[in-house]
């Protein structure tokens, strides 16, 4: 047995193992790194929204813990979820242009200023991000619609 190519599977099986289940555009970097690889694909006329269902990838853990019980309940009552639409967006429908994305970071926290245009309506949105153990994660969407948060009843 050659002891250089059984020491190469040994190190590539560990960084498989290492990134599996691993959300590698989710742990960006930087804050804004995590808030451009969120908002650019929304540029793609044919993109069909990012699965904040998936909320461990986007958001912090009380704030995804929120929408997965609100989730779980509205399906359990057979009903429509408190949040329904894109929060990325605040909207059910999009046609996204002229993104612009101010990222200001501090520390573990960051606050993003996004702009664009939906349908050629300007749409304004603040995300408060918070830095966890599996990365970037926003703690707050504040939309023209509300505050995520507070669609949640979060503090």
């Amino acid at each position: 047995m050659n002891f250089e190519t059984s020491g190469r599977r040994l190190v590539l099986a560990g960084l498989v193992t290492a990134l599996a289940g691993t959300d590698v555009r989710a742990q960006a970097v930087t804050a804004q790194a995590f808030v451009e690889n969120l908002y650019r694909p929304y540029l793609d006329k044919g993109f069909r929204g990012q699965p904040y269902d998936e909320a461990t990838r986007f958001f912090v853990p009380a704030l995804a813990q929120g929408m997965d019980r609100d989730n779980r309940e509205a399906k359990r009552r057979n009903e429509v979820p408190a949040l329904n639409g894109d929060p990325f967006v605040d909207a059910q429908d999009w046609e996204i242009s002229r993104l612009s994305i101010d990222v200001t970071a501090s520390g573990d926290a960051a606050t993003a200023r996004i702009s664009f245009q939906n349908f050629g309506e300007t749409k304004r949105l603040v995300l408060e991000l918070a830095k966890t153990p599996a990365g970037w994660r926003i703690a707050e969407i504040e939309a023209p619609s509300g505050s995520l948060r507070a669609l949640y009843k979060l503090k």
